[in-house]
């Protein structure tokens, strides 16, 4: 077997990489809270680690959520990196059958062409001379596509994508060269020795006629080899840092490790796992409503990663998920962001001396929390106390004279005291009243209680309260033949995962239309509490995007579960905007009404069915 020093970028470029890797992953572990660890110690040697494993299959190599979003970037993502793969286990297969042994130098299955001239009686041969030839090509399709992409993103439906720094377009540049360079390369040796395939032979007897192949070969091995070497050692220092990254973040997943709301070791993982692919740009209203070109989580994190970032783009975002819900790697970048805004807040109590102690004259069933927003909207408050009434349950509204907050929008400022000043004083005002259940009308409030307050009772939105009165037939209700849309808020949707029973309610009581975006890819409002930065102007602008998009197929009644997102349609919308628990008082019969209104109610019920 012979040596050449061209191999050297490449072999240098290979060592630096996995020293850095070790050292860099070492830090980032040793780092992680003691709790974290000792998940690590308990799952590593489990089934999880199989989980991982499959996960880091499907995810980093074949690139499954791209693929869902985007065939055509999925593949070209999955072509570079499960080719690359293949060209690499098919180079090693190459090396051992034609040597019959496993300990061969590192660089001989990267350069095998060059070393081996004649594969006469090689068990195989031309078989994997084919299927090496064929992945190649397989890979270049891909970096065909990436040159497209980077220069003609629309092509891929992709109205923008990311900027790129120096160190990336080192990266990138040596990328997009190695994989010409290596067919080049295998080519001309092809042409001197007559060993290529289908598609090395027939370029290099082509090439041969135009360059002298004898001079031009060395040229472009050593060509080859430094652009591998080259993108080994920016790789660290680049947007690619993702691809060994992400192989990690699945692994401390699977092992038990979670996102938490502070920056940690955890966090700085994730945030080198961010391929910076682009699919979060569109789906960011604040960038596509023409807000902000900032804000789009690629890169509010690219700022963070760089140490660029500043309080206005931690603040200027709408907290709406859209990103996190469409990241092929799933960052939870609201809980990124949320760790920015704590670092940089004044963090100081507040004054909330105001609050006064309650004397309970009866023990409730139920707290009824409406929320702040909820009594700005007073209609929706007005409907739950009917509502109560009429199911005859025995309910304190605890926050009836609207002093109280629930403590998120303290939070979502970064404002961790003066947000646990106010969970201190509301979880011992629920405590002591011996309530079971809580409702609250509003999402951020409903949101908050559920993951923050640790209140031991049962915490319920309004929209689940609801389902439960008329499933019980503690709440009679009758349809109508109003046509409904219904917006899915934020932080009940993707926040809480509560689509189901919205949709339950309206389907007994109107005729609910189904909308281009909803569910998981519900629009924002633009209303939400969690940007700190938008002008009114703005939030009236995506607002009025989201009503426009809503009312497309002519609804006489547009339909939430947040009182935020009621106050903000109301704004800009030319149609009815109703909250569920309105749409239910409304649906409520009065003695007089049932018979005068059956005919339609009949009609209604069969077009449900």
């Amino acid at each position: 077997m012979k040596s050449s020093y061209f191999v050297w970028p490449f072999t240098i470029g290979l060592i630096a990489l996995l020293a850095y890797l070790f050292v860099r992953f070492a830090v980032w572990v040793y780092k992680l809270e003691k709790e974290d660890k000792a998940r690590i110690r308990k799952n590593i040697f489990s089934v999880k680690s199989i989980q991982a494993i499959k996960e880091t299959f499907i995810e980093s190599l074949l690139h499954h959520n791209i693929f869902k979003t985007n065939k055509v970037l999925g593949y070209m993502h999955m072509s570079l990196a499960f080719g690359w793969l293949l060209l690499i286990v098919g180079g090693h297969i190459q090396t051992w059958v034609y040597y019959n042994s496993f300990s061969n130098p590192v660089y001989v299955p990267i350069f095998f062409e060059y070393f081996v001239h004649n594969k006469t009686g090689m068990l195989f041969g031309e078989a994997l001379t084919f299927t090496m030839d064929f992945i190649l090509l397989f890979i270049l399709t891909g970096v065909a596509l990436a040159y497209f992409k980077r220069f003609y993103s629309k092509l891929f439906g992709m109205k923008k994508t990311t900027s790129l720094k120096l160190g990336d377009k080192f990266a990138l540049t040596s990328l997009w060269l190695i994989f010409p360079l290596r067919l080049l390369a295998e080519s001309t040796t092809a042409s001197l020795h007559n060993t290529g395939g289908f598609l090395t032979q027939n370029l290099g007897n082509r090439i041969s006629g135009f360059i002298p192949a004898t001079t031009f070969e060395p040229v472009f091995w050593w060509a080859y080899s430094i652009s591998l070497g080259v993108f080994f050692i920016s790789l660290p220092f680049s947007r690619y840092m993702h691809i060994p990254t992400e192989i990690l973040l699945i692994a401390l997943r699977k092992w038990g490790v979670k996102s938490k709301q502070t920056f940690d070791s955890f966090a700085d993982v994730e945030l080198h796992a961010c391929s910076r692919c682009g699919i979060c740009i569109d789906p960011c209203q604040m960038s596509s409503s023409g807000v902000s070109k900032n804000t789009p989580a690629s890169y509010f994190l690219k700022s963070v990663r760089d140490k660029e970032i500043n309080s206005y783009d931690a603040l200027n975002c709408l907290m709406c998920g859209r990103c996190e819900e469409n990241c092929p790697v799933g960052i939870t970048t609201t809980n990124q962001r949320l760790a920015q805004r704590i670092n940089q807040a004044n963090n100081k109590q507040g004054n909330f001396s105001y609050l006064e102690e309650i004397n309970y004259q009866a023990k409730p069933d139920v707290i009824y929390f409406a929320g702040c927003m909820s009594h700005l909207t007073p209609g929706i408050t007005r409907s739950m106390i009917k509502i109560f009434r009429k199911a005859k349950i025995n309910y304190w509204f605890m926050d009836e004279d609207g002093s109280v907050c629930c403590g998120r929008p303290q939070k979502l400022a970064g404002n961790l005291k003066a947000m646990e000043q106010l969970m201190g004083f509301n979880k011992k005002r629920i405590v002591e009243s011996g309530a079971k259940t809580i409702v609250t009308s509003c999402p951020i409030c409903f949101k908050v209680f559920s993951e923050d307050y640790n209140l031991g009772i049962e915490v319920l939105h309004h929209t689940q309260y609801l389902n439960r009165l008329v499933d019980q037939k503690l709440l009679p209700v009758q349809a109508d033949n109003k046509k409904v849309v219904y917006h899915d808020p934020c932080e009940l949707g993707r926040g809480a995962g509560i689509y189901d029973e919205p949709r339950k309610l309206l389907t007994q009581i109107a005729k609910l239309i189904v909308t281009k975006h909803e569910k998981q890819d519900s629009l924002c409002c633009g209303g939400s509490l969690g940007n700190l930065e938008i002008e009114a102007t703005n939030r009236s602008r995506i607002a009025k995007d989201v009503v426009d998009e809503l009312t497309r197929t002519n609804p006489d009644v547009i339909a939430t579960a947040c009182p935020l997102c009621k106050k903000t349609f109301i704004k800009v919308a030319s149609v009815q905007v109703l909250d569920i628990a309105e749409l239910i008082a409304m649906s409520i019969p009065e003695p007089n009404e049932r018979v005068e209104k059956y005919k339609d109610i009949t009609v209604l019920q069969e077009e449900l069915v």
